[in-house]
């Protein structure tokens, strides 16, 4: 299960960073909530692991603005779950990943990817 959120108001993550937007993705271990530095960001900069939403919920629902969790589909095999676009990292399908290169599916094809 994934959700994403807008905040009402950008939270300080250092000094120079401002989150703006968050996401949930539910595993059996636990949930992580990825936070992303703009409101159009496609790869988050940050996570937090959280035992239950729950505690997730407590701690962010406040935060949101009035569009609420928003549902977004599970991610593609091999692909990363904080992306909102089908992304992966270069060779993960075959086992034999280029961590820091990275892929994404466009028109029905996987190509370079290379985020800003």
């Amino acid at each position: 299960m994934r959700k994403y959120a807008y905040l009402k108001n950008p939270e300080k993550h250092d000094a120079e960073t401002y989150i703006h937007k968050i996401m949930i993705y539910e595993t059996e271990e636990g949930i992580y909530l990825f936070e992303y530095s703009s409101p159009d960001a496609v790869l988050c900069i940050s996570d937090l692991f959280y035992e239950s939403l729950d505690d997730l919920y407590d701690e962010w629902n406040d935060l949101i603005d009035e569009r609420g969790w928003i549902d977004l589909d599970d991610p593609l095999p091999f692909c990363q779950h904080d992306a909102f676009l089908p992304i992966r990292v270069k060779g993960r399908e075959k086992g034999t990943p280029e961590w820091g290169r990275f892929e994404i599916l466009l028109n029905e094809s996987w190509v370079d990817y290379k985020p800003e």
